[in-house]
């Protein structure tokens, strides 16, 4: 455990040229290159032949999640344009709650030129659904980076969800270094996308197709979906010298009964779609191993810590902590389990339940690149030094590997 808190995000950098970084998507999304990964043997194809490398009866888990369109602009009279993106819901701090208003809703939100921003609410009047109002942000407490901020506005015919739709803007990921497109709104959103509340896409799932995904069933993969919002502290970079410095974002997750079911069934085991999946898979064990000794917890209290699986070192399989929470979901009468993570999944930590790995190119010095490395037990540069020689495309927009250690 102490070997992971000192791991010095230095050790976990590469050479990535601007042009390797991918600005636009395939025009067809299942034409990408497909990196492949098994016991430390590398090889490539197109991920059209991903169905090729899943066995039959294997689970794969997909994070369900939706990008909503979280920048909003506001002009001040002085002509000064502010941007607030929107984070993550506070009154309600509920995501499908908090869409549902009609008249006030709070979000804790990062703000572009805030320096022009001194006092006083922002205006902008808007038609949407037909329907004229006014769009009040007031600005309160700061936060660390972030700010709360009151939205007000004067027509209860109109969610919050509503004007989001209408006058907000996709938040593409800050390193491609251009404008939002009309195309993004289509091509950041996975083909399986359902349930709004991510500011950044689970990218490994953009290269599925529905022929992909009519391939893997009819070879027998069993296929179940999780959600877990995306926050925009994925792309927080690891400033401090030792990762202990470095604070996890929290990000909210959602699994119902039947997934819960469906991972004891298949004993504790998985293929992840992506690092959110990744995420919530491994959270799960924890959240059970916590359920054991706190059956009557409240879901809120189920959070699970940056450093919990490296301080707590739980005995109980994967299935006995997955059983936990079948259990707890039958006692307390649920169907989904809501609670959040912080996990930080880097070497030294120990996977439970994803057994394969499905996952785009990760930045230079990322804790994404550290949960990799944790999956291929240090073996990471085989893979990206294989990448970069064979004209992979890297980041969110990039080709994809499947990683088998």
């Amino acid at each position: 455990m102490e070997d992971t808190r000192h791991i010095k995000i230095s050790d976990y950098n590469y050479p990535l040229p601007d042009e390797r970084i991918a600005k636009f998507p395939l025009p067809v999304r299942d034409q990408s290159k497909l990196l492949v990964y098994r016991h430390g043997e590398v090889s490539e194809s197109l991920f059209t032949s991903l169905p090729d490398y899943i066995e039959p009866g294997e689970l794969m888990v997909f994070n369900n999640t939706k990008v909503i369109q979280a920048r909003l602009h506001f002009r001040k009279e002085t002509g000064a344009l502010i941007e607030i993106f929107c984070l993550e819901p506070i009154q309600p701090n509920d995501y499908a709650l908090n869409f549902q208003q009609t008249s006030h809703s709070a979000w804790l939100c990062m703000i572009g030129n805030l320096k022009k921003w001194k006092e006083g609410p922002l205006r902008r009047e808007m038609t949407v659904k037909g329907k004229p109002l006014t769009l009040t942000a007031t600005r309160g407490t700061c936060r660390g980076t972030s700010h709360w901020i009151d939205f007000t506005w004067d027509n209860d015919e109109v969610t919050f969800a509503d004007i989001l739709e209408m006058f907000g803007e996709l938040p593409i990921p800050p390193y491609l270094n251009r404008e939002t497109q009309e195309s993004d709104k289509e091509t950041y959103q996975t083909v399986y996308s359902k349930i709004k509340g991510s500011v950044a896409a689970p990218t490994a799932g953009l290269h599925f197709t529905r022929r992909v995904l009519d391939a893997l069933q009819e070879k027998g993969t069993d296929l179940e979906e999780v959600t877990l919002h995306v926050g925009a502290g994925t792309f927080k970079p690891v400033k401090s010298e030792e990762i202990e410095g470095h604070e996890m974002h929290t990000e909210y997750i959602s699994v119902n009964r039947q997934m819960i079911e469906k991972l004891i069934a298949h004993g504790g085991k998985a293929v992840a779609v992506g690092t959110t999946s990744v995420r919530t898979l491994e959270s799960l064990y924890y959240i059970g191993a916590t359920v054991s000794l706190h059956p009557d917890a409240s879901q809120e209290e189920l959070h699970v810590s940056q450093w919990q699986p490296y301080d707590t070192r739980p005995s109980l399989t994967a299935t006995e902590a997955l059983q936990c929470i079948s259990d707890y979901m039958s006692r307390h009468q649920i169907d989904a389990l809501h609670t959040s993570t912080q996990i930080i999944i880097a070497p030294g930590y120990e996977y439970k339940i994803v057994k394969k790995m499905i996952t785009n190119f990760h930045q230079p010095q990322s804790t994404l690149l550290l949960l990799v490395s944790a999956f291929v037990k240090g073996d990471w540069h085989t893979i990206y030094d294989y990448a970069l020689a064979h004209g992979f495309r890297f980041l969110s927009y990039g080709d994809s590997s499947l990683l088998i250690p």
